[in-house]
């Protein structure tokens, strides 16, 4: 691909990208209630606690309409230590609850892999309910790039 050419393409994606950057860091605050709103009301008030659950998505979406989503936690699957319930939220989206699975011990193993719809850029959370009554969390960052660059 020619250096102007490319150019000219890291350019447009910047400058289209550039006011959805500014929207994601207009309040930060009233996301902040919301994110906490949300996982409070998926943990029913039980404390949260960062790790084991790992979410693994592109950083760059072409398509908010179907970004590849799996999210894996870290678990036995035995009868006395498995995952009762892994929770996906995106609370940019017009429905922040994105979807919610029903796992147990005869899962095999605590993994999700699908697709998602992804409104705007934003963190997508991972909750995962442990047999122990305990909630673990991860996120990751997606940006998305749909209708960055219009030709003609």
């Amino acid at each position: 691909m020619p250096a102007d050419r490319r150019r000219f393409l890291v350019s447009c994606s910047a400058l289209a990208l550039a006011p959805a950057l500014a929207c994601a860091q207009q309040n930060p605050q009233r996301e902040s209630l919301l994110r906490e709103s949300l996982l409070r009301e998926v943990t029913r008030g039980a404390p949260l606690r960062t790790g084991r659950v790992v979410v693994d998505t592109p950083t760059l979406a072409d398509n908010g309409h179907s970004v590849p989503l799996r999210i894996a936690v870290d678990s036995p699957m035995t009868a006395a230590d498995h995952v009762r319930r892994i929770t996906i939220l995106a609370e940019r989206n017009p429905r922040p609850l994105v979807a919610s699975y029903v796992l147990g011990p005869h899962s095999g193993r605590a993994e999700i892999v699908t697709r998602i719809r992804v409104a705007d850029i934003q963190d997508v959370i991972a909750v995962a309910e442990l047999s122990d009554g305990s909630f673990w969390m991860g996120s990751a960052h997606v940006i998305v790039t749909e209708l960055a660059c219009l030709e003609g």
